[in-house]
């Protein structure tokens, strides 16, 4: 009875481990980011994504795991011809993500091999059709394009190349050693160019403060000129006005009994003075005798002065 006992305690024993190897065997999980394919006998079944999956024991069975993340691989150096028959050693890193697990998996071997080995074989080929001076000038529009020739090539694999970024591009010695010179001679050029814009510059700052200059001195001699003038003006003016306050006080005294009088006196004296000038001349003059009276004395005062004016003039 108890040797019974223990054999169906074994059994149930025994039936308990195998469920749970048996349970731990069907359940899997798959990490964010993958991608596992079942197999059933050997043949495709099914492509199981991240999360809790089931699958049959003993039966299917993980063929492949891929990883969905974006993958850089080191593409290794290599040579490759320029259009103008230059040797160059390029290398670079490829960037991919694989979308179709399936594709990956049973349309190649290794995709991580081919792609690599598509990517050299399509720089090679880009480079080949551009020159030397290109491949520097135009780094990005090369990337891009060889990105887009391998994106064709590699669609039957399930793969997608992001981008292609080349690291290095190194010539030759000799071509380097050229490329220095030309460009120690472009460095020197603009030196050289710098230096001439810098003198034609200061020279244009001379021209400049030296026109200046000569238009203030100008605008200076011209105000100059203004004010001399506006005070030769204000002189004359100030003249004229002296004079004809003088006129105007000698009319004022001369309307009167005694400034009469002293006109009389005036014109008496300039009258024996015109005489004299006459005599001197040894011309003879004719004066009324009545030359007392003032009107008559004006009168052979203005003759005496028009006889002198003329024979001045004479």
């Amino acid at each position: 009875m108890e040797q019974l006992f223990d054999l169906i305690l074994s059994i149930e024993v025994f039936l308990l481990v195998l469920g749970i190897v048996v349970l731990k065997s069907s359940i899997k999980f798959v990490p964010q980011n993958q991608a596992w394919l079942i197999e059933r006998f050997g043949k495709y079944l099914s492509t199981k994504e991240a999360g809790l999956n089931f699958i049959v024991p003993f039966i299917d069975r993980i063929a492949a795991e891929r990883s969905l993340k974006e993958q850089a691989v080191d593409v290794p150096s290599q040579s490759a011809i320029t259009k103008d028959n230059i040797t160059l050693s390029v290398d670079g890193v490829l960037y991919f993500r694989v979308l179709d697990p399936y594709k990956a998996t049973y349309g190649v071997d290794d995709y991580v091999f081919a792609v690599t080995q598509l990517a050299q074989t399509t720089m090679r080929s880009e480079l080949g059709k551009m020159e030397l001076d290109k491949t520097f000038e135009e780094r990005n529009l090369l990337n891009t394009s060889i990105v887009t020739s391998i994106n064709e090539a590699s669609e039957p694999w399930g793969i997608q190349v992001l981008r292609y970024e080349i690291k290095d591009i190194i010539p030759p010695k000799s071509v380097m050693d050229a490329m220095e010179a030309q460009m120690k001679a472009e460095r020197v050029k603009r030196a050289q160019i710098l230096e001439s814009e810098g003198d034609r510059q200061a020279a244009i700052n001379v021209a400049e403060g030296q026109k200046q200059a000569q238009v203030l001195a100008a605008e200076a001699d011209k105000a100059e000129q203004v004010l001399r003038a506006e005070g030769e003006a204000k002189a004359i003016i100030a003249v004229a006005d002296a004079q004809a306050e003088a006129l105007r006080k000698v009319g004022e005294a001369a309307d009167t009994q005694e400034g009469q009088k002293a006109i009389q006196l005036d014109l008496a004296t300039k009258a024996i003075e015109a005489k004299q000038a006459i005599a001197k001349e040894s011309s003879v003059v004719l004066l009324p005798e009545n030359n007392t009276d003032a009107s008559s004395l004006v009168a052979s005062s203005m003759s005496i002065i028009n006889s002198i004016n003329q024979q001045q003039k004479a």
